[in-house]
């Protein structure tokens, strides 16, 4: 069964797909509207036969032929759609770390919003690649607290159904708040980044609530009282991705259009990463933050060919 927001057609000829666009590439222009149609209604599934058999009918890969034929914001949309999952955050943490300006919006929300079977298997292709390990990168690239969050986060194996133990989730609770809020003088980072980067998803959802029956007010609340910069962003997108990620992504799709100028690459790969995934939950989520479909704001911010590319991804508003 399909994840994309809007399910592709039932039936599709793989081989007519890769002839249309083969054709919408080839010649004085480029027919981008109609690798738009085609591109944007296929599933991870389909659009890997795709590209093997335009590279079997072609002889020549189909994210080539559209690196030289599509340009902007339009063709980085495209290309990280084709992308395998692990390969595209491969990529994006890959940019991320190494880029003249190291990208770290970037790279907390591709490590601190995966799975740790997603990230076990991104890290593979990282190591594949680019013949370094993604913990060496982040060892040489980043700094602080950040790089201390990242790499445990990366490194240890977590937990990832249902069950928590209550007893432990009351401990780290009370250890949470003994290191930051009760702590007369500074914060113990080393304790959040143990609790942060070991416990599960459901298990931190089960501290936020403890802590808030205890203290009156979120562990959010508590993190940025009493952290700053990146570190903060980190157990910040950690925690929102456990208790409510539809509306930690939503947020930040808001953000990248707010004001003046739209930061694309954030939208982009927000939308992009998403939309196999939990784009209907986001969508729902926006509208109750915001009051407006996402759509209306894509559109208002975006266009051309561009604009219908992330639209087709978002799907209808409900």
């Amino acid at each position: 069964m399909s994840t994309l927001t809007t399910p592709p057609p039932a039936t599709i000829s793989v081989r007519d797909d890769a002839a249309r666009l083969h054709k919408a590439l080839k010649g004085l222009r480029c027919k981008t509207s109609e690798v738009v149609d085609i591109l944007a209604h296929r599933d991870s599934v389909q659009r890997d036969l795709i590209l093997q058999e335009y590279e079997t009918a072609q002889s020549e890969s189909l994210t080539k032929r559209i690196s030289s034929e599509l340009h902007g914001n339009i063709k980085k949309a495209v290309l990280l759609w084709l992308d395998e999952p692990a390969t595209r955050d491969a990529a994006i943490a890959r940019h991320a770390l190494t880029s003249s300006l190291v990208d770290n919006q970037a790279i907390t929300e591709v490590i601190c919003s995966r799975t740790p079977s997603q990230i076990r298997r991104f890290k593979e292709v990282y190591l594949k690649v680019y013949h370094t390990h993604l913990e060496r990168d982040i060892e040489d690239y980043l700094s602080g607290g950040l790089k201390k969050l990242l790499h445990e986060y990366i490194s240890i194996p977590r937990y990832e159904g249902p069950e928590f133990d209550q007893e432990i989730v009351e401990k780290d609770a009370k250890d949470l708040f003994k290191a930051g809020e009760k702590k007369m003088l500074g914060t113990d980072d080393k304790t959040f980044i143990r609790i942060f980067s070991d416990r599960s998803s459901t298990h931190l959802a089960a501290i936020d609530k403890a802590y808030q029956r205890d203290h009156g007010h979120s562990l959010e609340k508590a993190i940025k009282k009493e952290t700053s910069g990146y570190f903060e962003r980190g157990l910040l997108a950690i925690l929102r991705c456990a208790t409510n990620p539809a509306l930690y992504f939503a947020k930040i799709l808001r953000k990248s259009m707010k004001g003046l100028g739209t930061d694309d690459s954030r939208l982009i790969r927000v939308i992009v990463t998403r939309t196999e995934i939990d784009m209907c939950q986001i969508k729902e989520a926006y509208f109750a933050k915001y009051g407006k479909p996402l759509t209306h704001a894509v559109r208002s911010d975006t266009s051309g060919h561009y604009k219908d590319f992330l639209l087709a991804l978002i799907g209808s508003d409900y």
